[in-house]
This record gives structure tokens, C-alpha cells and sequence, in this order.
């Protein structure tokens, strides 16, 4: 059984409508990315090592109005060949789009044959990304150390813009700068503003900086500066957005025109439909119970035996049990057995120990676990 969007919000139908949906009607559209118009403005961010083909489509089922694949380096996708074991980085299938394919790297001339590559494959959208803070990233002169070249940077989204057919957007993601330094501050707004006049079509924007990584708040006041400096171009922010009131509140406070969600949906698609509901005025939507939990598990290791083979879906698929875990009643036990799962049928034993009895589900913010460290969301 496929658990719907549809079928979450059935559950809350008859509720009585919270304070916080009793807010006037928000628009039924979310923002464009060139010609392409969103139907919410809630994205599913890269991530790296996370977002491939499965979790992409039951993002999508959730609510998830645009996806982006985990971050490709561009001499990787030019050297990619028709392969089993690496054959699902370019996995694109019509019922996902739109969907973004992002690209990293150092040398301005990669990234356009990269570019065209990507989009032979059946990206609808080039996403460039100039935010990855991982410290072998910036080594090798990729991700966010590019905030610290405005000149090659222009010089990377006017390769890509010229190497892609003129039909599909090319995008940036960003991070507010370096650092705190003003002159950081002032290269980050040369890029975005050179990036808008050479054609790009929507930039998201992290609210922290390459130097914090993934420590401390994320600055909303800067994403909502940045919008009133762009005006009516497309901004999507990103930083702290770990529930559905965060995503909202984001809109809210600082006027972006969507938000990319990164490490808060990982083993939580639910929050999709749950800040989708919250925006439109309807009524909130609970987390959801066991045996939903259980359903989307059973989907999401099916899309991974689908695309990866028996032998190697359990390696992927572990760390998103863990993450799941979080929604369970009994989160600590769970992400336990998730940690020790070497088989499909290691898999379905978790499912008929933990998962054979419905109960009401947690919400994943509560359940402590390990830091994520550097490998999570790629911005």
C-alpha cells in the first residue's frame, strides 16, 4: 500500500482548525524557476549521500513541489559510464519532475559539457553549487570556496548558461559568505547579482557561512535582506528548517519565495504535507503513526532494491532507518536495530519487531541522536 499525501491529510480532516491555520489563505502556487512554476514552496535540498532516486520520489509523493539530486562533481558526471553500480547517479524518471541536478567542481571549463550531460540525462533544472563548507571540498578549491572568487564564479554560471539549452533554468546555491567580514559580504553580493545579470534563474540562499559550517543559527535576517535586494527575482532560503512551522515562519519573516529543506527531511517526508498544510490555513497534520511509518519504510527499501540490487540496498538504506527511527515511539531501540541491518531480510525483521503494532508517532525534533558531522546537506 502507498501512503499518499492525500491520505495524511485525510486523517486530521475533521479537526477543528488550530490558531496557527487560522491565518488568512496563503497563494496556491509556489515561485518559479524560470518557466517552471512550483506547485508549493517547498523543496527538498541536495543532499549529499542522501537524495538519489528513492528518497527523490517519496519526497515527491509527500509534497514535495522540486527535488535536487546529491551534489556530482563535474569530472565525475564526464566520466561516467553506463554501469550497474554507478548508472543511478543519472537516474531521472519523467514522474519526479522537476527535478534539479547539481553540479560541484573547480575548473570553470568542466562545468558546461558537465552542464549539457545532465541535462541529456533529464534534469529539468542545473543547480551550481558555491555553499558545500566540507573542509576536503574547499581543499580542493569546489563548493563554498568559491564565494572567495566572484570572477570565477561568473566566469563558472556564464559556462553553464551558454552550454545549456536555453529551455532549462540554471540555478545557484549559495551561502552568505566566507565568513562575517565585510568584504566577504560584498563578494557574495557581487556573485549574486552577476549571477541574475548572466542568466540565472532562482538562487538559493544558506543564512550561514562557509567558516560555520553547520554550527550555530542560520541568519534569517540575511536571507531577508537579500530578497529586498533582489526584488521579484526568485529567492529560496535555506538554514534551520527542521519542522513545518520553521518552513513557514521562514516565508513569513524574511519574504523568500520558497525554502529548500535539507537535513530536516531526511527520514521525514511528512514534513512536506505537514508545512504545505500549515501554509495553505488547513488543519495541522499529525506525525505519523506506526504503521504509516511502516508503509513508507517498506516503499523506500523497495525503490533502493529497485535501483541498487539485494546486495547492496541495505549499505544506503541503513541511514535512512536511523533517521526514521526518530518518529518512533520507541526511537532509541529502533534506530538501534536500524544500526545493525546487513540484509533485505534484516530489514523486514526490523519491520515485524518494531512496526507490527500501531501506535502514535513522535515528533522526530525530540529524539536526540548522533551529530550528523559534515555529511549531510551539501549548501
Amino acid at each position: 500500500m502507498n501512503v499518499a499525501v492525500s491520505d495524511v491529510r485525510n486523517r486530521n480532516a475533521g479537526e477543528a482548525p488550530s490558531e496557527a491555520s487560522s491565518r488568512p489563505m496563503r497563494p496556491f502556487e509556489g515561485p518559479r524557476i524560470g518557466d517552471i512554476r512550483l506547485r508549493t514552496p517547498f523543496v527538498q535540498a541536495a543532499l549529499s549521500g542522501y537524495s538519489d532516486w528513492p528518497m527523490r520520489r517519496i519526497a515527491r509523493r509527500f509534497g514535495a513541489s522540486y527535488t535536487l539530486c546529491e551534489v556530482l562533481l563535474d569530472q565525475f558526471v564526464l566520466q561516467l559510464r553506463n554501469r550497474e553500480r554507478t548508472r543511478h547517479h543519472l537516474r531521472v524518471t519523467p514522474d519526479e519532475s522537476p527535478v534539479g541536478g547539481q553540479l560541484m567542481g573547480s575548473s570553470p571549463v568542466d562545468f558546461g559539457p558537465a552542464a549539457l550531460r545532465l541535462c541529456e540525462a533529464g534534469f529539468d533544472v542545473i543547480d551550481i553549487n558555491f555553499g558545500c563548507p566540507v573542509k576536503k571540498v574547499l581543499g580542493r578549491c569546489r563548493g563554498g570556496y568559491h564565494l572567495s572568487q566572484p570572477a570565477v564564479a561568473l566566469e563558472i554560471v556564464e559556462r553553464v548558461r551558454e552550454a545549456t539549452p536555453a529551455h532549462i533554468p540554471v540555478t545557484l546555491k549559495m551561502r552568505r559568505g566566507i565568513d562575517d567580514s565585510a568584504e566577504s559580504r560584498d563578494r557574495f553580493f557581487e556573485i549574486l547579482d552577476g549571477a541574475f545579470a548572466r542568466g540565472a534563474a532562482a538562487i538559493t540562499v544558506h543564512g550561514r557561512t562557509v567558516e560555520q559550517k553547520y554550527v550555530g543559527p542560520s541568519s534569517w535576517e540575511f536571507l531577508r535582506d537579500v530578497k529586498r535586494h533582489v526584488g521579484a527575482r526568485t529567492i529560496l532560503g535555506s538554514g534551520d528548517l527542521f519542522t513545518p512551522a520553521d518552513c513557514v515562519r521562514m516565508l513569513d519573516e524574511t519574504g523568500v519565495d520558497g525554502v529548500t529543506i535539507a537535513r530536516g527531511c531526511i527520514g521525514n517526508p511528512w514534513i512536506f504535507a505537514q508545512a504545505e498544510a500549515l501554509w495553505r490555513g488547513q488543519p495541522p497534520i499529525d506525525p505519523p503513526t506506526v504503521f504509516e511509518q511502516r508503509e513508507v519504510l517498506r516503499d523506500h527499501f523497495a525503490l533502493a532494491r529497485e535501483t541498487y540490487g539485494d546486495e547492496r540496498c541495505t549499505t544506503p538504506m541503513r541511514k535512512f532507518g536511523v533517521k526514521y527511527a526518530r518518529l518512533h515511539p520507541r526511537h532509541e531501540e529502533v534506530r538501534g536495530a536500524f544500526c545493525v541491518v546487513k540484509t533485505p531480510a534484516d530489514w523486514d525483521a526490523v519491520l515485524r519487531t518494531w512496526y507490527s503494532a500501531d501506535a502514535s508517532g513522535c515528533d522526530p525534533t525530540r529524539a536526540a541522536e548522533p551529530a550528523d558531522g559534515e555529511t549531510c546537506e551539501c549548501g
